[in-house]
């Protein structure tokens, strides 16, 4: 795949428009990752606006808050969209526990990572194979792992193209979408949690705290991912 063509074609178009032109050009062959936190909310509302048959699929580690499971019935509801629910091979989880306990991410960073790889990376991996593109809404000052996206790259983890639509904006402007267009959010933003992933890993962030301190709170800054975005350095 030819990135730098892609991004000559679809460069300085909106983020309705770079969604619009990625549809048409992976056809049937590109799906949307939603995490149903702020910033998917909003790529939800602007693509099922665009086509209501674009693949929608969420991880469900199993271990998610109540309100995330409550914003996905919402979310089907509000658009008439299935979103396809990934879940983790139990037998692996399963002989997982069993040999490292069911904390196994408090344990170490290596213990924290095989937990993100069982119940998240694998069965991404496995559905991806199926497709060319996926869309994600990761924003490049959500993170210090982030500030070197592309709205458009290459991702070697997964081999197919990802699209960040959203690189550029604030948390002021994702939010600004969501009051205008009246988009159904995780009722947890409006308890501190900026940022909201598996329920044991996730926490409300004190005054003055970054938006992402609330995610494996116990880790340096630079180690805050979950293995799905590996592949965020810049290509040249």
């Amino acid at each position: 795949m030819d990135i730098e063509k892609l991004r000559d074609k679809w460069g300085g178009h909106s983020c309705e428009g770079l969604l619009d032109r990625a549809i048409g050009e992976f056809a049937g062959k590109i799906a949307f990752a939603t995490s149903f936190g702020a910033e998917d909310q909003v790529l939800t509302d602007m693509l099922c606006k665009l086509d209501k048959e674009i693949v929608i699929f969420t991880l469900d580690t199993g271990l998610l808050h109540k309100e995330t499971y409550q914003v996905l019935e919402k979310t089907q509801q509000r658009y008439g969209c299935q979103i396809k629910v990934l879940s983790p091979d139990y037998q692996s989880v399963e002989e997982m526990v069993a040999q490292y306990g069911e904390r196994l991410y408090y344990e170490s960073l290596e213990l924290r990572k095989l937990c993100c790889k069982t119940r998240k990376i694998d069965p991404l991996r496995n559905l991806l194979i199926g497709f060319n593109a996926w869309i994600c809404g990761l924003r490049a000052e959500q993170s210090p792992t982030r500030d070197s996206l592309q709205e458009v790259q290459w991702d070697a983890s997964f081999s197919l193209v990802k699209i960040n639509p959203l690189l550029d904006w604030s948390n002021e402007k994702v939010w600004q979408y969501i009051r205008d267009n009246d988009v159904p959010y995780n009722s947890l933003h409006e308890k501190g949690y900026p940022s909201i992933g598996c329920e044991p890993c996730t926490r409300a962030i004190r005054e003055g705290e970054d938006i992402r301190a609330g995610r494996w709170w116990w880790e340096n800054a630079e180690q805050k991912e979950c293995g799905l975005h590996l592949g965020n350095r810049k290509q040249e």
